[in-house]
């Protein structure tokens, strides 16, 4: 049964009001990118414009630093492959939380934004997610992040690097603001977001890991700890069945 419009309405206007935080901090991290673009020959517009159709922080620096380093066009694809290759688990992820009759426009309109922020909202709505509260969430985001890359190469390095530094503490805020409300209602999220911050830093520091990229480490940790975790901590039928709407 389809949902009455003024309930996608509701639920976009949470997206929005959720979305804003987001695009604070990723105003604050594209302003560094945009520093970045700069240097590599990025003009305001074209930084504005791969910001907004690349939503990725790693993914976006690292193919600057490969255009600014004369890069091929499959040097430059392969490492995008790489860098962004998490955003394959979280999509599939976020599959589940969709109702199975959703049409498949709504899908691809969620796949094109599925970033870390986003997608750690969009997880945490209970039940089925209502693709308004993403829409939402993205139409803060994503001009947040764009105009951030814009206004980095429209001030350069005009700012001090210390200042353009602590710009860049605020995304870390956000992530704390999104783990510990389900880490406070469930020992188990909890056990598993100290294993996982444990288990990235020692993963940092080991020699045998040095080869693999932040990402594929971040794709390799996500696989085993949310397997371990499924495996160790099913969620049952009834809990399911709770927080369906």
């Amino acid at each position: 049964m389809a949902k009455p419009h003024s309930e996608h309405a509701l639920w976009y206007r949470r997206g929005l009001r959720d979305g804003v935080p987001i695009a604070l901090g990723y105003f604050a991290v594209a302003f560094t990118l945009g520093i970045t673009a700069k240097k590599a020959g990025f003009t305001a517009f074209q930084a504005f414009v791969c910001s907004f159709t690349t939503n990725a922080s790693a993914g976006q620096y690292a193919g600057i630093a490969l255009i600014s380093a004369g890069a091929g066009l499959a040097e430059i694809a392969i490492m995008e492959a790489v860098a962004n290759a998490r955003y394959l688990l979280m999509s599939a992820a976020l599959s589940q939380k969709l109702d199975p009759k959703m049409p498949f426009f709504h899908r691809f309109l969620i796949g094109y934004d599925v970033t870390d922020e986003i997608f750690g909202i969009s997880v945490s709505v209970p039940g089925y997610l209502d693709p308004f509260y993403t829409y939402g969430a993205m139409t803060m985001a994503l001009p947040g992040w764009a105009l951030g890359a814009m206004f980095g190469v429209i001030c350069g390095t005009i700012l001090p690097v210390s200042i353009v530094s602590a710009l860049g503490v605020g995304i870390y805020g956000m992530f704390i603001a999104i783990v510990v409300p389900p880490a406070k209602k469930s020992r188990v999220v909890a056990a598993v977001v100290l294993i996982s911050a444990a288990a990235s830093f020692a993963v940092s520091k080991l020699a045998v890991f040095a080869a693999l990229s932040e990402g594929m480490r971040t794709i390799v940790l996500t696989v085993a700890l949310a397997a371990a975790a499924a495996l160790l901590f099913p969620v049952k039928d009834e809990e399911a069945k709770e927080e369906a709407p």
